[in-house]
């Protein structure tokens, strides 16, 4: 297939090698050729190092900024005031923006930062006043409701939107850059169900994505011949006991349970499963990667399997950032990196224009600093995990390259 470029055709092959953003080529590839690579690039025990180190804190909140001279204009929408956790996350992306500017796009786009003060409504209405200014690509909002709010907006005018929003499930043009709680449970089941098992239920926190969750999981199934024996939806900080008992008395010797529940802790229905002779070490258990976002030493944890990013990808960036901010990225930081590098990358290499579905949607994807994904027409986002087994305390990396697609 061919696409367009403002001096004739261009194969999708020298696109992809044109994207040296995404695959950082000056750090992490000798060649273009290695751009998508999912092996390329050594990374040094110092930058492992600093992506794996505590969270430290960004700066102050910065005010609404524009950087770069490029002829193509993006918006990029952060919760730069707001308070807690959500301005912390902003406030980290937005140094991931700059440093991704300086790195690569000051002269290929001209990205505009604007604060949603982590107000839904206020986001959707900077994205309605980014579409009226001509913005060929919007980055965020990192708000789910917001997100979910832009489903509504459509048009030709409404260019494509990288979606920052953890859980965005994605949809036409509205492209899910985070790695999706379900997509790590769909992931992770796969790559259970492919070493012969074949019947699993499923925990999962009552709430809005809780069909998205269930809808991956039984697709990533699928994929091997096996299937969803039941569905267990639930509170998980008070109904554990209850939910063990219910999938008990429904479902007689599952091979796989998989558990996903957010950001709550997994103690209480890992503790009402073993009661119940169900555990970690008799059957196969996976959490996801919100799981190692919490201490990993209970003795209940251990053996839990996971499919998550591998932080070693983002080594060299991890190591720049550091040395520029004082402090290790996390993964939204590495999100925000690769959207403000892919829209640099395809501007650079395309011009305004290059921002079509079939550029962005092309199958042989990216190589982010969070390591090789695509976009799929209703704009998930398939992305290579790491697949670990959490062993003393520890996740211990057990498959490079797993999917639940």
């Amino acid at each position: 297939m061919k696409f367009k470029s403002k001096s004739g055709l261009l194969s999708r092959r020298t696109l992809l090698a044109a994207l040296p953003v995404l695959a950082l080529a000056a750090c992490q590839s000798k060649t273009a050729g290695d751009v998508l690579d999912p092996s390329g690039g050594a990374v040094s025990p110092e930058a492992n190092s600093a992506t794996n180190s505590p969270a430290q804190s960004a700066g102050p909140a910065p005010s609404a900024q524009t950087f770069g001279s490029g002829e193509t204009k993006v918006f990029m929408l952060l919760p730069l005031s707001a308070g807690g956790s959500m301005g912390e996350k902003g406030r980290r992306m937005f140094d991931a923006a700059k440093l991704a500017m300086t790195d690569l796009g000051n002269q290929t786009i001209t990205l505009s930062v604007q604060d949603t003060r982590g107000d839904s409504t206020v986001a959707k209405d900077l994205v309605v006043k980014a579409m009226s200014a001509g913005a060929r690509v919007i980055i965020g909002p990192t708000e789910l409701d917001a997100a979910q709010r832009l489903t509504a907006i459509s048009g030709p005018t409404r260019p494509p939107i990288l979606v920052l929003a953890e859980n965005f499930p994605g949809a036409p043009s509205l492209y899910a850059m985070a790695l999706n709680e379900a997509d790590s449970a769909a992931a992770g089941a796969a790559a259970i169900a492919q070493k012969g098992k074949r019947k699993f239920v499923l925990f999962v926190a009552r709430g809005p994505i809780a069909g998205a969750i269930e809808k991956r999981v039984v697709n990533g199934l699928s994929i091997t011949g096996a299937s969803l024996a039941l569905t267990m939806p639930f509170d998980p900080a008070a109904e554990a006991e209850k939910a063990a008992t219910d999938m008990l008395a429904t479902v007689s010797a599952p091979e796989g349970v998989v558990i996903a529940i957010g950001d709550a802790s997994p103690l209480p229905i890992l503790r009402a499963l073993k009661a119940r002779g169900i555990s970690a070490d008799k059957i196969s258990v996976i959490g996801t990667a919100r799981w190692l976002e919490q201490p990993l030493a209970d003795p209940l944890v251990q053996g839990v399997y996971v499919a998550a990013l591998d932080k070693s990808e983002a080594g060299p960036i991890a190591d720049r950032f550091k040395a520029t901010y004082g402090y290790a990225p996390d993964v939204n930081a590495v999100y925000a990196y690769d959207s403000v590098a892919l829209t640099a990358g395809i501007a650079g290499a395309m011009g305004p224009k290059g921002f079509t579905r079939q550029v962005i949607e092309n199958k042989n994807g990216f190589r982010g600093s969070a390591g090789v994904f695509h976009f799929r027409a209703d704009g998930a986002s398939e992305r290579s995990m790491s697949f670990y087994r959490i062993e003393k305390g520890t996740p211990k990396k057990i498959a490079n390259s797993v999917t639940g697609f």
